[in-house]
Protein backbone atom coordinates (compact mmCIF):
# COMPACT_ATOMS: atom_id res chain seq x y z
CA UNK A 1 0.00 0.00 0.00
CA UNK A 2 1.46 3.33 -0.72
CA UNK A 3 1.93 5.66 1.83
CA UNK A 4 0.91 9.56 1.47
CA UNK A 5 2.90 12.11 2.87
CA UNK A 6 2.08 15.47 3.50
CA UNK A 7 3.78 18.56 2.28
CA UNK A 8 6.19 18.88 5.33
CA UNK A 9 10.22 18.79 4.71
CA UNK A 10 12.74 16.68 6.79
CA UNK A 11 15.93 18.24 8.28
CA UNK A 12 18.85 15.80 7.06
CA UNK A 13 22.25 15.94 8.68
CA UNK A 14 25.41 13.17 7.97
CA UNK A 15 26.68 12.10 10.93
CA UNK A 16 29.25 9.70 9.62
CA UNK A 17 31.88 10.14 7.32
CA UNK A 18 31.63 8.69 3.79
CA UNK A 19 35.16 7.91 3.78
CA UNK A 20 35.45 4.10 3.10
CA UNK A 21 31.33 3.38 2.38
CA UNK A 22 30.17 1.79 -0.56
CA UNK A 23 29.82 3.93 -4.16
CA UNK A 24 26.28 3.63 -4.09
CA UNK A 25 26.00 4.96 -0.43
CA UNK A 26 28.26 7.69 -1.58
CA UNK A 27 26.60 8.65 -4.45
CA UNK A 28 22.85 8.60 -2.59
CA UNK A 29 24.43 11.37 0.01
CA UNK A 30 25.43 13.43 -2.54
CA UNK A 31 22.16 12.97 -4.10
CA UNK A 32 20.36 14.62 -0.61
CA UNK A 33 22.82 17.18 -0.83
CA UNK A 34 25.03 16.13 2.03
CA UNK A 35 29.05 15.86 1.52
CA UNK A 36 30.47 17.23 4.94
CA UNK A 37 30.00 15.46 7.93
CA UNK A 38 27.93 17.97 10.28
CA UNK A 39 26.42 19.46 6.99
CA UNK A 40 22.26 19.79 7.25
CA UNK A 41 20.10 19.90 4.62
CA UNK A 42 16.19 20.30 4.41
CA UNK A 43 14.52 18.21 1.82
CA UNK A 44 10.45 17.29 0.60
CA UNK A 45 9.23 14.57 2.62
CA UNK A 46 8.10 12.52 -0.02
CA UNK A 47 8.54 8.41 -0.97
CA UNK A 48 12.24 9.21 -2.88
CA UNK A 49 13.87 10.96 -0.04
CA UNK A 50 12.36 8.62 2.66
CA UNK A 51 14.00 5.40 0.12
CA UNK A 52 17.56 7.09 0.02
CA UNK A 53 17.09 8.35 4.09
CA UNK A 54 16.31 4.54 4.53
CA UNK A 55 19.12 3.40 2.28
CA UNK A 56 22.14 5.33 4.28
CA UNK A 57 20.29 5.49 7.57
CA UNK A 58 23.30 4.19 10.12
CA UNK A 59 24.91 7.72 8.90
CA UNK A 60 21.70 10.50 9.04
CA UNK A 61 20.31 11.98 11.83
CA UNK A 62 16.51 12.61 10.34
CA UNK A 63 14.31 15.38 12.15
CA UNK A 64 10.66 16.46 10.95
Amino acid sequence: MAQTYTGSTLTITLTKSLIGRHKDHIATAKSLGLTKIGQTVTQPNNEATVGKINKINYMLKVEE
